[in-house]
């Protein structure tokens, strides 16, 4: 449970229609089950204690006695569980029946709360058997199992060892409601909705109840946790599937469906009180929830969650190629929009044959498709230097060419030999001033070249180059429109295999050589031919910083927690040491390089992650990382 995660489980267990002494067996052994596996908190079908589907047999004093009693067992037998569980049972109360969800743990009863919405419809008749409990409910103590409880319409069952951790209950129509109580719930503090349901299965039912958890954990900004009754109800008319589901803010992290037995995962609870406190949209509801205090022990949490080591690719298989082609659209309708605004008639690009500038001629290319322009507009220019190999130059030029842009080479290596005679550089100095004036020579040529043809020079540098401060002040730093400001490395690589394999033909080949050649900004002279600078033996593997970057900028995770998360989604790759390393160099060039950020050209946001000191990230330039670098020094 450090770091927010909590092991939590939908279970369904094998029941029989109203034989609630086997019915708690089930209960109890699933229970202990749970808890051998680590789980702190699991929820149960609706009225599984009875069984759903006990029609009129509900009005029947024998089994509302027996279920009470079979609660009463379940309490004696997981005394010493340290587990949370919520599961259902009818109790009647001042001459009403109540279909009700109880929580309990180490032989008490937390909370009982009823459900609000009592279908009647259809395949439903529980109003035939069941009341709703008032909003004028006194919440008066009565005897239930033998112990003192209250019964109360929107029961809180706050954890005080794990913060954050705050539980609400519904029961299954309840999610089906136009206002289900859960929004109020979530309102008021709970993090955590278990839904005790009782949902029958017919064709095309699993979809839409799939869609209803999942929208309903992104709308409260909770973990949802869904446990359906399955095997043993009465298949009179019905059938019952046991489609157990976890999701957290709108992603499905476990599903199970036909069968009984656990579905388990954990729930961040950290990571939805990050989003909460920074959506203020998500306002504080009433004070008048019945709040009920509870502990859990600590302990790490085994992960099985899945952590993607790439989180900014599309995770959706089946529709990636949909989300590329909306990345890139949304990054060319920006470009558009610029160049019609500022009556640009050319697009200038720096075209080295390296992946971002390759991206960014090809976002350009987009947009003038969208004005319905001639490509030739396009001015695509390769300027060579002391570090330019034969591959990247020739690939540039072979991809504007065919791309139908137009291409120009401007050797710049005289320029910059000037300009090292005129400040008394040394061509034998091949230090910082050596690589970056090379930079800003190459960023004049564009910027000068715009000017000649009454157009824009368009930024190549990407997202993670700016959380690095990997680029050259006033050099590739700077443009008039940076189409890839928000657009991390692993995506750009993304992109541009996703468009080799689209196009084809002699623009895929160019396109896959690009992918193939080393990440670098050939500032220094090559060995052999062959590209000597690799950015990402200086500062890095870009796929552990886009990892960084997610969980550390996006999520606001504390530099333990993404380290751990690295651990998990990097096993086998990199060892702990390497994590460590080039995590803590993330977080020193991440403060020291705000400046660079402060002063950035527009470019389009096209993610949950962007930089830009207008739009996502305001952080003051001489902010220090002396925290979050002595938390890693513990580690």
């Amino acid at each position: 449970m450090r770091d927010g995660f909590v092991k939590v489980a939908a279970g369904t267990p094998k029941i029989r229609v109203a034989d609630c002494g086997y019915n708690a067996d089930q209960i109890i052994s699933l229970m202990k089950e749970a808890a051998a596996q680590g789980v702190k908190v699991l929820a149960l079908p609706e009225l599984c204690i009875t069984g759903y589907t006990c029609g009129d047999l509900f009005l029947q004093s024998t089994l509302l006695d027996g279920a009470e009693r079979a609660l009463g067992r379940i309490l004696d037998e997981t005394m010493e569980l340290d587990i949370v569980t919520a599961l259902g049972l009818p109790v009647k109360y001042q001459n009403k029946l109540y279909n009700c969800a109880a929580v309990i743990q180490k032989g008490a009863v937390l909370a009982l709360t009823p459900k609000t919405n009592i279908p009647n419809y259809g395949e439903f008749y529980e109003a035939r058997w069941f009341s709703v409990l008032t909003e004028t409910f006194d919440g008066r103590e009565f005897q239930l199992a033998g112990l003192p409880v209250r019964m109360a319409a929107r029961p809180l069952v706050e954890c005080g060892t794990v913060p954050g951790l705050v539980i609400g209950v519904e029961i299954c129509e309840d999610l089906w409601a136009p206002v289900p109580p859960s929004v109020r719930l979530a309102a008021e503090g709970a993090t955590l909705i278990l839904n005790l349901s009782a949902s029958d299965e017919v064709a095309g039912k699993a979809d839409y109840r799939r869609s209803l958890v999942a929208g309903q954990s992104a709308r409260c900004l909770c973990g949802y946790v869904y446990a359906d009754a399955g095997e043993g109800e009465s298949s009179t008319d019905l059938v019952f599937a046991g489609h157990n589901m976890i999701a957290e803010n709108g992603v499905m992290l476990a599903e199970q469906r036909f069968g009984t037995g656990l579905t388990v995962s954990e729930i961040d609870v950290g990571r939805l009180s990050h989003e909460r406190r920074r959506m203020n949209t998500f306002t504080d509801g009433s004070d008048e929830a019945v709040t009920i205090n509870f502990n859990l022990s600590l302990g790490d949490t085994a992960l099985t969650r899945p952590v993607s080591p790439t989180p900014f690719i599309p995770a959706d298989v089946e529709h990636r190629g949909e989300r590329c082609e909306e990345i890139l659209t949304i990054a060319a309708l920006g470009l558009k929009k610029r160049l019609e605004h500022t009556n640009s008639s050319c697009a200038v690009v720096g075209l080295s044959g390296g992946l971002d500038s390759t991206l960014a001629v090809l976002i350009t290319v987009k947009a003038f498709d969208l004005l319905g322009r001639d490509r030739k507009g396009i001015l695509a220019v390769t300027m060579p230097c002391f570090g330019t190999t034969k591959r990247t130059r020739s690939n540039a030029e072979i991809l504007a060419r065919e791309l139908g842009a137009d291409f120009r080479e401007v050797n710049i290596g005289k320029a910059v030999e000037q300009h090292f005679a005129d400040i008394g550089q040394s061509m034998e100095d091949q230090s910082v001033t050596f690589e970056n004036a090379q930079a800003r020579e190459r960023t004049q040529v564009l910027m000068d070249l715009a000017n000649q043809r009454g157009g824009l020079v368009i930024g190549t540098g990407d997202l993670s180059e700016l959380a690095l401060g990997w680029a050259t002040y006033n050099g590739d730093h700077m443009s008039m429109y940076a189409v890839n400001a928000s657009i991390p490395k692993t995506l750009v690589r993304h992109l541009v295999a996703w468009e080799a394999d689209r196009l084809g033909g002699r623009i895929g080949e160019v396109l896959r050589d690009i992918l193939d050649t080393p990440v670098s900004p050939e500032l220094l002279p090559p060995k052999d031919g062959e590209i000597a600078q690799k950015t990402e033996d200086l500062v890095g593997p870009y796929e552990l910083h886009d990892f960084y970057l997610y969980y550390a900028i996006r999520w606001g995770f504390p530099p333990r927690k993404v380290l751990r998360l690295a651990q998990r989604a990097f096993d086998g790759r990199y060892e702990r040491d390497t994590l460590l390393k080039w995590l803590k160099n993330f977080y020193r060039r991440f403060f020291s390089q705000q400046f660079k950020r402060s002063c950035l050209p527009d470019g389009p946001k096209v993610g949950s992650v962007a930089l830009s000191p207008r739009g996502d990230w305001r952080m003051p330039s001489d902010a220090v990382a002396k925290l979050w670098l002595d938390e890693l020094e513990g580690l």
